[in-house]
Order: C-alpha cells, then sequence, then structure tokens
C-alpha cells in the first residue's frame, strides 16, 4: 500500500511537470530580468532529484513519408538515471522557446522514420523515443535510460534558443497568478544555446551552450 502511494504522488508530480509551460514560462523569464522577487529553486535539496545528462542540440533533415521535399528537425539526447533511494515515474517535458517569443513542445506529431535517423546517426544503442522513454524509472546506473527530444524546425536562423526540461525534480513551489488563483511552480532546468550562423548554411554552424541553470516555472 505505502509503495502503491509513493508511486501514484511521483506520477501527481510528473504529470503536473508536463502541463502549463507557456505563459508562466514566459513571466518566469521576464521578472527575472527584472530582478524581481520571483520564487527561485532551493540552493540545497528539498526534495528528490534525477540525474540528467544530455547532449548538445542538433539539426537533422529528414525524407519523411508524404513530403515532397525532406524535412528539417532539431533534437537532443539526453541520460536520466534514478539515485533517489525509491522508484521514481519519470514524465518529462521539453519546451523549446525561440528567439521570436514561440513554445513549442517536444515530440509532437514526429515522424517514426526522424527517430530513427536520429539513432542511427548518433549509434546509440539503447536510445529511446519518447514515450518509451516516460514511466517508471527504477533505480541504479543499470537502470539509466536513454532518450531524445525532437522538434520540427522552428526557423531557419536559430540565433538563441532555449530549452526547458522539466519532471527532474519533486521540489515546487506555490504563486498567486493574475487572476488570482494559486499555480504551482516546479524545478525546470533551463538551457540556453546560441547558434553563431544565419539561415544560408543551416546546420552547419556551431551550437553553442550559452547557460544551464535551474529555475521555477
Amino acid at each position: 500500500m505505502k509503495r502503491s502511494l509513493r508511486v501514484l504522488m511521483g506520477l501527481a508530480i510528473g504529470l503536473g511537470a508536463a502541463v502549463g509551460v507557456s505563459r508562466i514560462g514566459l513571466a518566469e523569464d521576464q521578472k527575472d530580468q527584472a530582478g524581481s522577487a520571483y520564487p527561485k529553486p532551493s540552493p540545497y535539496p528539498v526534495s528528490w532529484e534525477l540525474t540528467f545528462t544530455h547532449g548538445t542540440p542538433k539539426r537533422v533533415v529528414v525524407e519523411v513519408p508524404g513530403e515532397k521535399q525532406p524535412q528539417a528537425y532539431w533534437y537532443i539526447t539526453y541520460t536520466v538515471v534514478n539515485n533517489t533511494g525509491q522508484e521514481r515515474m519519470f514524465l518529462p517535458a521539453f519546451t523549446m522557446l525561440t528567439g521570436d517569443g514561440k513554445l513549442t513542445r517536444s515530440d509532437q506529431n514526429i515522424p517514426p522514420k526522424v527517430f530513427d535517423s536520429i539513432k542511427a546517426r548518433e549509434q546509440k544503442r539503447f536510445l529511446e523515443p519518447a514515450w518509451k522513454v516516460s514511466g517508471l524509472l527504477r533505480q541504479g546506473e543499470d537502470q539509466a535510460k536513454d532518450g531524445v527530444a525532437i522538434w520540427p524546425e522552428p526557423m531557419l536562423r536559430m540565433g538563441e534558443f532555449t530549452i526547458f526540461v522539466s519532471g527532474l525534480s519533486g521540489e515546487t513551489a506555490r504563486v498567486k497568478a493574475s487572476d488570482g488563483k494559486e499555480q504551482v511552480l516546479f524545478k525546470t532546468l533551463r538551457l540556453t544555446y546560441v547558434v553563431r550562423g544565419d539561415e544560408v548554411r543551416p546546420g552547419e554552424d556551431e551550437v553553442v551552450e550559452k547557460k544551464s541553470d535551474w529555475v521555477m516555472r
């Protein structure tokens, strides 16, 4: 009974992290830049946290069935390990914020051939698509999961963009929204990148990590 309760609690936390990534995320960025008092992650552990490592975002062009022209996608590979002391539900949400202010969730209607092309390119034997990575994550390095988040290319000239990763921690904070209702924020990993190039040779310019930090959103 206790184990079932723990699993249900983990599921609830993960589901909450996978919801509500638009206006809260933008508000957090705006208030953070203004230097106002906005909830920030605790400097010391207050809840469980999964071990998460990731690669650099990359561009791939794939000939997708039904499309007249090859389609471009961006993706980021990752590995997640549970060293928290008990089993956890891993329900990640990857959201890309581009320079035009648009937020896009990963892995929405991505053709299977795109994942197959990425797996062949990366040569990662245990790489799995989003729907297979999500779920119960058992403890230990030998239970690690390798996954990939994929987006259709949002624009030819990427410039600066950010990837938010939620579902990695159980830490939360409560705030009052503009409508007076209480909202729950989750500890979220923020990865900011810069592509120092233009649309002339997309995919050939270096992708540089500008910043990696934790935020509440």
